[in-house]
């Protein structure tokens, strides 16, 4: 079962929200982030990156930041201001980018069901950035910025969406990127059908928010070791979306150099090990990657095995035979998690930026990938298996500071 509990929201007025929401904590570095705090007090960055307003070069994990951070939120709090929903409730939140559309439930779910593996994971957390952002969360007093899950769709479901979403929103707003931000409050007799809903479910699937899950289930014990854990934080905030609407795009890859090889030399290679074709800067289907090397681009057929003919989801993910048959071998890029030669590039920003780092001369060769399938997510997180690093990338993004959940 999915266990879905109401929350009184701490939350923006619709007059100030398109200044207060920002993008997730984690898509931006410190200068990105500093530039969208500039000239913005309300904007949440200053409390999910509170060393923005610290001196540079101050370390991110110091006390000042955290205690900034707290500062800057009761700040907004006052200033802005946020308001308390005066009645527990959950939301559908509806994201439109271009002509994508998708509408999830935002609410809170059980630490207890992702502790016990009803909320599936497919990807493992870092404890600096676990630390980090339990941190944040014991310092605040709050969860800011929600966890992105899937589910099987349900019809049920969907019919409430659509009955509740024909109203008046409570926001709707359009950010700087172009996303369209819809929040509908659900509650009365259509909240008591999402909460059967979804208790019909079997699981739940953490598509994006990982180490936000990871730190909602940290924060939980350490304030029950110290004695003053509330009810409250025994829930973590998301926003889950049926399976069906959900978008990955591919999770592209550049590389520095040919690994002491001459164009001609890496091409030979590669022509001895895989079937080479003329394509576009998008491969057509999956077990083919898009190359782009010297001011063109081909089409690298990887074939359908996994590593050693193991046949399985994870070996047989592009990413895993890219990794497998080509970036090992041929490229010495053991560890693709450590080696400082290769980095990754979310498929928002489009091929033309791989092929500007290329003719730049920031790397040698880029490869597009055919975007990983949520089912192939839900079939390695059921196996609990983990995927390949960098294999996902889900867009639209939830912003912070929407709807934020008082621990």
């Amino acid at each position: 079962m999915a266990t879905v509990r109401p929350f009184r929201a701490l939350r923006p007025t619709p007059a100030n929200v398109d200044k207060i929401a920002e993008v997730p904590y984690d898509v931006v570095n410190v200068e990105e982030a500093r530039a969208l705090g500039a000239g913005n007090p309300l904007s949440f960055i200053h409390v999910s990156r509170a060393e923005i307003d610290l001196p540079e070069g101050i370390d991110v994990y110091s006390d000042a930041v955290y205690a900034k951070a707290r500062e800057n939120f009761e700040r907004l709090r006052a200033v802005a201001p946020l308001v308390v929903e005066p009645e527990p409730a959950v939301y559908f939140y509806r994201l439109r980018m271009g002509n994508h559309t998708q509408t999830g439930l935002a609410a809170c779910y059980s630490v207890d069901e992702y502790e016990a593996d009803l909320i599936k994971k497919h990807e493992r957390t870092r404890r600096d950035k676990e630390d980090d952002r339990t941190r944040h969360i014991s310092t605040l007093g709050a969860q800011t910025g929600p966890m992105f899950l899937t589910y099987r769709a349900s019809r049920e479901d969907d019919e409430v969406a659509d009955r509740v979403t024909a109203r008046q929103p409570l926001f709707d707003f359009q950010a700087p990127d172009g996303v369209r931000h819809s929040i509908w409050p659900v509650t009365g007799v259509e909240l008591a059908r999402v909460v059967s809903g979804f208790a019909a479910l079997p699981c739940l699937y953490i598509a994006d928010g990982h180490h936000r899950a990871a730190s909602a289930a940290r924060t939980r014990k350490t304030l029950t070791e110290k004695g003053v854990a509330s009810a409250e934080a025994g829930w973590m905030l998301a926003v889950a979306f049926p399976d069906n609407q959900v978008q990955i795009l591919p999770y592209n890859r550049v590389v520095k150099d040919l690994g002491g090889l001459s164009p001609e030399a890496f091409l030979a290679e590669l022509g001895s090990r895989f079937t080479l074709e003329q394509g576009g800067a998008a491969p057509t289907r999956k077990g083919k990657v898009a190359m782009y090397l010297g001011g063109r681009w081909r089409t690298i057929v990887l074939g359908g095995e996994g590593p050693s003919g193991q046949g399985d989801v994870i070996g047989g993910l592009d990413v895993s035979l890219l990794q497998e048959r080509l970036l090992a071998p041929v490229l010495k890029i053991a560890d693709p998690r450590s080696d400082k030669r290769i980095d990754f590039v979310g498929g928002i920003r489009g091929t033309a930026e791989l092929e500007k780092l290329v003719d730049q001369g920031k790397a040698a060769v880029a490869f597009s990938m055919f975007p990983v399938g949520v089912d192939d997510l839900m079939r390695i997180a059921n196996a609990g298996g983990i995927m390949p690093p960098k294999s996902t990338w889900f867009e639209p993004k939830l912003r912070d500071g929407l709807l934020t959940h008082l621990i």
